[in-house]
């Protein structure tokens, strides 16, 4: 290999780098720019926590209908083409999430969610693939800091949220510019990932691992179901915990906007340096302590009586939160040539709880008020605690 040859690729592996920390960041600020505001939508359509978890999970359904797909996706139009299809359907849904909500039309509403869902999953799942390819080229864990990306756009966008709800914004013309930003990245960004070319293998060895064989390997089975209860601490903080600010504590809006601004910040700065916490202790250590503080934080949260207290317990939640999603997407990658389909099958099963289970926490708020109905979510977490040894690194030849 010449040395000219080299620093080409040495490039083009930073700028796909970057671009994927960029596609990991705009997908922060696009969710951060609904979670942060659920609030303001119950008040625009006038619903309840149950009806508002009904809407949260047209948003589960068309997520979950995509991501046992999108590795095939991604094997027939490529990583670029996926993530740029993906991100340029989630800025229409938004559109018409704007104009749903204009209209004050609840099953509008819904069916913009349904499509959101769709494109979220298949943007998720390319992101992440692309993310696995590059940790592997660059051979030191950052798929952490590709998470923190998307963690830091969240905490953008939590803050955009709360300022505008404070000066009296709505959320339709809100998402109306968010989703011009969103189709303009995702036209460009896409175009500097890496080429991914089937992976070479021996003579008579099929080239790349079928959907299907990836459902059936217990390893990642096992993964999908410590990532599925991991998960659920972060998806009920990214939904709820602005709601239960509100409903719990007898917050603001804006305060409770905030209070997910902090979730997501601690959730950032673990993400950012966790790499190296990672790469220092071993998988399976930290994903333990990482179940380990969310319970606490969770727990702190719910049962302080004060909201600097609630403070401390939202970060702690967030500190908890943060790695578990990136390092159960790295085990799912630990063999590159099975990473589209182990991905595909982790994130589905991770977004069982990402996406549905926080529309199930809004049925058990109405009975009990969503703040104490976070309690739930201790289970799931205690479960990942227990079966976090799945995650341990895959040693391929």
């Amino acid at each position: 290999m010449s040395i000219n040859t080299g620093t080409a690729q040495h490039a083009g592996l930073k700028a796909a780098a970057a671009a994927t920390f960029v596609v990991f960041g705009i997908n922060g600020l696009v969710f951060a720019s609904w979670a942060a505001r659920i609030p303001a939508v119950t008040e625009t359509l006038e619903i309840t926590s149950g009806q508002m978890g009904t809407l949260l999970l047209c948003t589960a359904i068309g997520s979950l209908l995509a991501l046992p797909t999108a590795g095939l996706v991604v094997g027939r139009i490529g990583t670029a083409n996926t993530a740029r299809f993906g991100g340029v359907l989630a800025a229409l849904a938004g559109v018409g999430i704007a104009w749903s909500l204009s209209a004050a039309s609840i099953p509008a509403t819904g069916v913009a969610l349904f499509f959101f869902g769709i494109a979220i999953g298949l943007w998720d799942v390319s992101q992440n693939i692309e993310g696995a390819d590059v940790e592997h080229k660059l051979r030191r864990t950052i798929m952490p800091q590709f998470h923190a990306a998307f963690s830091g756009g969240a905490f953008i966008g939590a803050l955009i949220g709360a300022g505008l709800s404070n000066v009296g914004v709505g959320l339709p013309l809100h998402l109306l510019v968010i989703a011009g930003l969103v189709a303009v990245v995702m036209l460009v960004a896409p175009r500097y990932f890496l080429p991914h070319a089937p992976a070479a293998t021996a003579e008579g060895e099929p080239q790349t691992v079928k959907g299907t064989s990836a459902w059936r390997d217990s390893r990642t089975l096992l993964i999908g179901v410590v990532v599925l209860g991991a998960t659920l601490t972060e998806g009920a903080g990214n939904d709820w915990i602005a709601k239960a600010s509100v409903d719990g504590l007898g917050t603001s809006e804006s305060t409770g906007a905030l209070m997910f601004a902090l979730f997501v910040l601690a959730m950032t700065a673990m993400r950012f340096f966790g790499g190296r916490v990672i790469d220092t202790y071993g998988r399976v250590a930290v994903l333990r302590a990482s179940m380990a503080a969310a319970a606490a934080g969770l727990c702190l949260f719910v049962l302080a009586g004060n909201v600097w207290l609630a403070a401390v317990g939202a970060a702690l939640w967030g500190v908890g939160a943060a790695l578990a999603f990136p390092m159960g997407m790295s085990a799912a990658a630990d063999d590159p040539k099975h990473a589209a389909a182990r991905v595909s099958v982790v994130s589905t099963l991770g977004y069982i709880s990402f996406l549905a289970g926080p529309p199930l926490l809004g049925y058990l708020g109405d009975l009990t008020g969503i703040h104490l109905a976070l309690l739930a979510i201790l289970a799931p977490i205690l479960l990942a605690l227990v079966l976090a040894g799945a995650a341990k690194p895959l040693k391929v030849a």
